[in-house]
């Protein structure tokens, strides 16, 4: 186990996998410097200039030239800055990445890590701070993931480089910093959700920052005796769907959070799966996400979009009539 911040845990996963297979390789601006985040410090002075790619300023060139030499054998690392900027390439990934194992009838395959920083981050305003995941989510052909903790970020992003598949992979930007122990010997299954919390009061299912809120909000309560279960999902395609049924089975009672916009985002599909299925619920489900608004620059204005440990604590509360 070492302990180090979610950013150092991903830029590792990257080393480890360039130094293991010489066909993964790192593309985007800035990269020689590390990009916007340090996620790829040294790794250009380590490995060269012909692996670790500094490019112009276009989004669509990036993710075309990454597609094109994904088809013949590399595995390209395909770095994007915010998930805003990605949307000038959304139809390289949609139209084409997405589809291509498809089209080819399985002659060509796209094996991809397009990595897409989301979320609220300092005052970055309306272009800078969107959680779009639920718009990838819905594209098939995509792979989606979510890490929230160092670990998840470390053995998440070495599935991902080592997955067929293209792989959109959205870490958030207000946790590069977040500290926590590192196994790097544990590998962990594209899908598979992680139980951060045992409980039986209340499910509470998120993913990415929200997950680690969750799992604060689920501390305030056990100190007011409410005991509860924290699902982080941390891929939304495929998803966990037996562990969260499985849960909500066990509490009957469900909250689904998290920073995206509540209308049309994930969550919804979580709230629908468990009603399907005929789960027995005892109390009203609760979903939380920002308002159908844009990100304001103002902070006073940014913190009316955020779902915080307060506002998880009293939709918990809430399933169970208190």
């Amino acid at each position: 186990m070492v302990k180090m911040t979610y950013v150092e845990a991903s830029r590792l996963a990257v080393q480890e996998a360039m130094t293991a297979d010489e066909t993964v390789w790192c593309v985007g601006e800035d990269l020689g410097r590390g990009s916007v985040f340090g996620q790829y410090l040294g790794l250009q002075a380590e490995f060269g200039k012909d692996r670790v790619v500094d490019t112009p300023i276009s989004e669509a060139a990036i993710m075309g030239a990454a597609f094109g030499a994904a088809m013949v054998g590399t595995r390209p690392i395909v770095e994007m800055r915010f998930s805003d900027f990605a949307l000038c390439a959304t139809d390289e990934l949609v139209n084409q990445i997405a589809k291509a194992r498809f089209m080819f009838g399985g002659q060509s395959r796209a094996p991809m890590v397009i990595r897409k920083p989301i979320g609220l981050w300092r005052s970055s305003a309306a272009q800078h701070s969107q959680s779009l995941e639920s718009w990838y989510v819905h594209i098939p052909g995509l792979v989606v993931l979510c890490p929230s903790t160092p670990q998840d970020n470390y053995s998440m992003m070495k599935a991902a480089i080592a997955c067929d598949d293209p792989v959109v992979y959205l870490e958030h930007k207000n946790i590069w910093g977040l500290e926590g122990e590192v196994d790097t010997s544990l590998e962990v299954e594209i899908g598979a959700a992680s139980r951060r919390r045992e409980g039986d009061d209340v499910t509470i299912v998120s993913w990415s920052n929200t997950a680690n809120l969750s799992v604060e909000a689920a501390e305030t309560l056990a100190g007011q005796g409410i005991s509860a279960e924290v699902i982080d999902l941390r891929a939304l395609w495929p998803w966990d769907k037996q562990m969260v049924l499985d849960s909500v089975r066990k509490t009957g009672r469900l909250v689904v959070a998290h920073e995206a916009v509540a209308v049309g985002g994930f969550g919804a599909e979580v709230v629908a799966t468990v009603a399907e299925h005929g789960e027995a619920l005892k109390g009203p489900v609760r979903r939380l996400g920002a308002p159908r608004s844009l990100v304001a620059y103002a902070p006073n204005l940014e913190d009316k979009m955020r779902v915080t440990v307060d506002m998880i604590v009293t939709a918990a509360k809430e399933t169970l009539g208190k």
